[in-house]
C-alpha cells in the first residue's frame, strides 16, 4: 500500500494542496487572497513538473493495474502542468483588472489538473472515469466564471450539458467493454481484444471513442467548442484551448494502445475518419470568423485533427508525432492568446479581428512576433509547427495512410488562409479606423516574445522534446 502511495505522490500533493488553499483562503480574506494563491499555484505546478521530469524514471504500476506511471504519462503530466502554470500566470492581470480574480479560479485548475494528471495514467475503466470527470468538473465552473455576463454563463451551460450527454456515451461504452471482457483493467481488455474483437466489443470501443472526441472538440463531437471558447473569460479560454487538450490527446491515445493496441485495424479507420473531418471543418469554419476566439476554436479542432493522424497511424512513430505536435501545438496556443489578452482599446479588451489594421505600424515587435506563431501554425516552413505537421504526416504516411496524409496537406493548405489574413490585416490593411491601444503587460510580452522565439530556434533540436516523445512512445506502444 505504501509504495502505491509513493507512485502517486504527485497527485496527493497537487490534490492536498487545492485543498490547503481553498481552507486558508475561505478563512482569511478570500478574494484578497486570490493573487497569491494563483502565483503559489503556478509556482507549485513548475515543481511538480521539474520533480516529475527528473526524478521518474521506468514503469510503475499502482493499485492493481489502475495507475501506470510511465515514461508517456510523465511526458504528458510534465507538459500538462507547465502549460497550466504559463496559462495561470497570463491571466492574472487580466483577471484582476476585471474583478474576475476570485480565490476559487486557481483551486479549480489544481484540481482539473490532478485529474488530467489521472487521465494520463488511467489503466482501469474506472480510474479512467475518475480523472475525466475530477477535470471536467471543475471546468464546467471555470468556464462560467463571469457571473454576470450571459455569454460566459451560456459556455458554461453549454458544456456542461454537453460534456454530460458525452459522459454518458463514454459510460456506456466502458460499461459494454466490461461485459464483453469481464474486467476494466486495460491489461485484461487488451488480451481479450486480441483474441477475440467481437461485435459488442467494437460497439463498446466506438463509444468509448466518442466520449474522448468530444473531449478533444474533434468532429463531430465539437458543437461546444467555438461558444466556450468566446463566452469564456479570455485566460480560462487559454486554458481550455491547452492542457486540457494535451490531457485528453493523453487519455485517447493510452486507452488505444493499453487497452485495444492488439486491434489496431478496429480504431484505425474510425480514427481516421475524426482526423480527416476535424481538419477539413476546421479549415473551412474558421475562414468567415470576425471574432478571434472564435476563430482559434476552430483552429484548434483543425489542429486535434493532425494530432489524431499521428494516433490513426497505429505506430510508435504515430505516437512519438502525436506528442510532438500537442507540446508544439500548446506552444504556439500559450503565445497566441499572450498576443489576444494584449488586444485592448481605452482598457477595455478587443476580440474583433479588424482591430488588427496596420497593427505593425503601431507595435513592429508584438506584430512580428504575432507573424512567426500565425506561420507556424499554418505550417509555413521553416517555423516549428511545419515540423510538427510533417511529423504527422510521415506517421500517417508510414503507417499505410497514405490517402490521410494527402488529406491533410490539402486541409492545411486551406486552413492557412484565415492565419494569412490575419497577417495581411496587420500589414497591409486599412488604417482609416484607430486601432488598439493598450495590453502593455511585461509578462504578456514575455510569453509572446519568447514562444515565437521557440518556433523559430527550436528547430535546432526542438529542446530535447523529440528524444523525450520518442520515449514516452516506446513506453506506451510495446
Amino acid at each position: 500500500m505504501s509504495a502505491d502511495l509513493t507512485i502517486i505522490l504527485p497527485e496527493i500533493l497537487l490534490s492536498l494542496f487545492a485543498l490547503l488553499g481553498l481552507m486558508v483562503a475561505v478563512y482569511t480574506s478570500k478574494d484578497g487572497m486570490a493573487s497569491l494563491l494563483l502565483w503559489v499555484t503556478a509556482a507549485v505546478f513548475v515543481i511538480l513538473a521539474a520533480w516529475i521530469g527528473f526524478t521518474g524514471e521506468g514503469t510503475h504500476i499502482a493499485f492493481n493495474g489502475m495507475f501506470i506511471d510511465d515514461g508517456f504519462s510523465r511526458f504528458a503530466k510534465v507538459a500538462i502542468l507547465l502549460a497550466a502554470a504559463s496559462v495561470l500566470v497570463m491571466g492574472e492581470g487580466y483577471m484582476s483588472a476585471r474583478g474576475l480574480l476570485r480565490f476559487e479560479y486557481p483551486v479549480l485548475v489544481a484540481l482539473s489538473a490532478v485529474g488530467m494528471m489521472m487521465m494520463v495514467s488511467a489503466g482501469d475503466l474506472m480510474a479512467l472515469y475518475m480523472g475525466l470527470e475530477l477535470q471536467s468538473l471543475a471546468l464546467y465552473v471555470v468556464a462560467s466564471l463571469r457571473r454576470d455576463s450571459v455569454k460566459s454563463t451560456e459556455a458554461g451551460l453549454k458544456y456542461f450539458v454537453l460534456g454530460a450527454l458525452s459522459s454518458g456515451m463514454l459510460l456506456y461504452g466502458a460499461s459494454m467493454v466490461y461485459g464483453y471482457t469481464g474486467t476494466t483493467v486495460f491489461s485484461g481488455i487488451v488480451q481479450v481484444a486480441q483474441e477475440d474483437m467481437s461485435l459488442g466489443l467494437l460497439f463498446g470501443l466506438v463509444f468509448l471513442m466518442s466520449g474522448f472526441a468530444f473531449k478533444i472538440s474533434a468532429v463531430p463531437f465539437h458543437m461546444w467548442t467555438p461558444d466556450v471558447y468566446e463566452g469564456s473569460p479570455t485566460p480560462v479560454t487559454a486554458f481550455f484551448a491547452t492542457a486540457p487538450k494535451l490531457a485528453a490527446m493523453g487519455l485517447f491515445a493510452r486507452v488505444m494502445h493499453d487497452a485495444f493496441g492488439g486491434a489496431v485495424a478496429d480504431w484505425q479507420q474510425i480514427m481516421a475518419l475524426l482526423s480527416v473531418l476535424s481538419m477539413f471543418l476546421g479549415a473551412f469554419a474558421a475562414i468567415g470568423q470576425t471574432n478571434i476566439k472564435r476563430l482559434m476554436a476552430y483552429s484548434s479542432i483543425a489542429h486535434m485533427g493532425y494530432a489524431l493522424m499521428g494516433l490513426a497511424a497505429g505506430t510508435v512513430l504515430g505516437v512519438q508525432a502525436m506528442l510532438v505536435y500537442m507540446a508544439i501545438y500548446v506552444t504556439m496556443n500559450v503565445g497566441t492568446f499572450a498576443f489576444i489578452l494584449m488586444m485592448e482599446k481605452d482598457g477595455q479588451p478587443v476580440v474583433e479581428i479588424s482591430s488588427l489594421n496596420m497593427y505593425s505600424k503601431r507595435e513592429p515587435g508584438k506584430a512580428l512576433a504575432m507573424l512567426v506563431l500565425l506561420f507556424s501554425m499554418a505550417g509555413v516552413p521553416p517555423m516549428l509547427g511545419f515540423f510538427g505537421k510533417f511529423y504527422v504526416l510521415r506517421a500517417a504516411f508510414d503507417g499505410g495512410l497514405a490517402w490521410l496524409a494527402v488529406a491533410g496537406v490539402i486541409a492545411s493548405v486551406i486552413g492557412a488562409y484565415y492565419y494569412l489574413r490575419i497577417v495581411f490585416l496587420m500589414y497591409f490593411g486599412d488604417a482609416a479606423e484607430e486601432g488598439l491601444n493598450g495590453g502593455k503587460s511585461p509578462v504578456l510580452w514575455a510569453f509572446l516574445m519568447g514562444s515565437a522565439v521557440v518556433m523559430v530556434v527550436g528547430i535546432v533540436n526542438m529542446f530535447g522534446v523529440e528524444g523525450a516523445a520518442a520515449m514516452a512512445a516506446a513506453t506506451l506502444v510495446n
